[in-house]
């Protein structure tokens, strides 16, 4: 008969932080391997990660279905091609039921630190209220946008009236008839401000920077198209295929003088001339930089709704905030009653704020003190047993997150069974290793148009690139196949 401990090793504890994409993706891929001893710390009070968290009007994802869902539970009933917020969070609460994943959930529990073990090999987890737990392995799968950025503008906390984040968005207040600012125009502004526009009395959108942005084609799935969707899975394959092999040819966009890059910004520009009769208008929202120096965005409906009589964009400098509103660089006040910040999120500060201590009292933070890095985007020198989801450099310019997740679960677990299977109790990836790896890929980034100095998240605030995967969705796919034991040290 095995010993308890050869019993414990052959079917190890595992910490899962985070019940978005990542940590569903985890559960069940370890659950189908035979790992069923793990257990999901999740803050909020349901599954869904970002996509419980941002509820604005019109959150939705830039990715179609066919590629923003799991290869292996492709969902057919979505209501349209780029699926809004609801229906996302409806899909991950289906795969978490689905796949009997709830009853590892621990809801409503926030990780406060983990801390290695070196003695005993094991990971211990405290939570908010201040419960300690050990587990064998730890993996995060927090994600890159989770935590909401503020502006470092001066006198936020001035205002006389009512201001919140757009990925806290006040459902309470309603802003039917006001006069609102919105500070930002990313990702997520470019899709509420259409919704908020008509409600308002007047809108004034803060832009420091324009985007680039490419039409969407969204439009509602007839009876017949989801028929066709859910009865013949080879024609939704075809689109998936075809939506995937579009995303591995975007790639060469964002490398130096490419002539896809040059088709793209002539298709952007054809889009904002046609949605923008107004000649000063469109000079505003015309970008000086180079396209996918930014993230490129999508969209139909933005240009029409900043060109509203009652919209007004503003691309003077912020000053300071008021009590009563907005004071530009030119001294003028912008008097508001609500202050809507689409500033995005800290997103060079990978797993912060858990406090991360690894082996021999090693710090996370001072690891990563210049800069987040790691192995593939999914383990670190020094933190053995602890793996990420969704991790440094593995965000991508073109095509979809998710395949991703499942290329760094698939690694994750193929770690998990090789360690199993081993003599030894811990596993950490050599520091010979991720520099070699980390050194290849900054080589690479260099030779992107991310590296052409414009600011944006995929920076620190020194202008190290740590967000972005420069290569193809194929070539991190063979990449993470299977763990090779030499390029980790294990540990008896």
């Amino acid at each position: 008969m095995p010993s308890t401990a050869e019993q414990h090793q052959a079917n190890p504890t595992i910490a899962i932080i985070g019940a978005g994409f990542s940590g569903l993706c985890t559960a069940i891929r370890l659950k189908e391997a035979g790992f069923t001893n793990f257990t999901l710390f999740e803050q909020g009070d349901d599954v869904g990660g970002v996509w419980r968290e941002n509820t604005y009007p019109g959150a939705a994802c830039d990715v179609p279905w066919h590629l923003y869902s799991f290869s292996f539970e492709p969902r057919t009933d979505y209501s349209c091609p780029y699926p809004e917020q609801p229906e996302i969070l409806e899909y991950q609460r289906f795969c978490a039921r689905k796949y009997a994943i709830n009853s590892h959930v621990r809801l409503n529990t926030t990780v406060e630190s983990a801390t290695f073990d070196d003695a005993n090999n094991l990971w211990r987890i405290e939570t908010g209220d201040g419960q300690l737990h050990d587990f064998d392995l730890l993996v995060f799968g927090v994600g890159q946008l989770s935590r909401p950025a503020f502006p470092p503008i001066k006198g936020i906390d001035e205002f006389a009236g009512h201001s919140f984040h757009s990925a806290q968005w006040d459902h309470e207040h309603d802003l039917t008839g006001e006069r609102v600012a919105v500070i930002g125009t990313g990702a997520s502004a470019i899709q509420f401000i259409p919704r908020i526009a008509p409600e308002v009395a007047q809108l004034n959108v803060f832009q420091r920077t324009p985007p680039y942005i490419l039409p969407r084609f969204q439009r509602q799935y007839g009876k017949f198209n989801r028929w066709l969707f859910r009865k013949f899975p080879h024609y939704r394959d075809i689109f998936r295929l075809g939506l995937f092999g579009a995303g591995e040819a975007s790639v060469p966009a964002f490398n130096d003088q490419s002539k896809l890059a040059v088709a793209l910004r002539w298709w952007a520009k054809s889009h904002r001339n046609s949605q923008v009769k107004d000649p000063e208008l469109r000079e505003k929202l015309t970008p000086d930089y180079p396209i996918g120096c930014k993230r490129v965005l999508f969209s139909s409906d933005y240009y029409p709704a900043v060109a509203r009589d009652n919209v007004d964009v503003v691309t003077t400098g912020i000053d300071h905030i008021s009590a009563e509103g907005v004071v530009t660089e030119d001294g003028r006040t912008h008097a508001v009653d609500t202050i809507i910040y689409g500033t995005g999120f800290k997103t060079t500060e990978f797993l912060a704020p858990i406090q991360i201590t690894g082996r021999e009292g090693r710090s996370l933070g001072a690891r990563w003190s210049a800069g987040a890095e790691a192995y593939l985007g999914i383990t670190v020198d020094g933190f053995p047993n602890m793996f990420m989801c969704y991790g440094p450099n593995t965000n991508l310019g073109g095509n979809s997150i998710i395949y991703m997740i499942e290329c760094q679960v698939q690694y994750i677990v193929d770690c998990v069974h090789r360690l199993a299977e081993s003599d030894s109790h811990s596993m950490e990836v050599r520091e010979d290793v991720i520099a070699e790896h980390n050194r290849k890929l900054q080589e690479k980034l260099d030779n992107t148009v991310w590296s052409w100095g414009c600011s944006s998240w995929y920076h620190t605030a020194d202008g190290r690139i740590t967000n972005n995967w420069p290569s193809t969705n194929t070539r991190y796919h063979q990449l993470t196949r299977k763990a090779e034991p030499r390029d980790f040290v294990w540990h008896e």
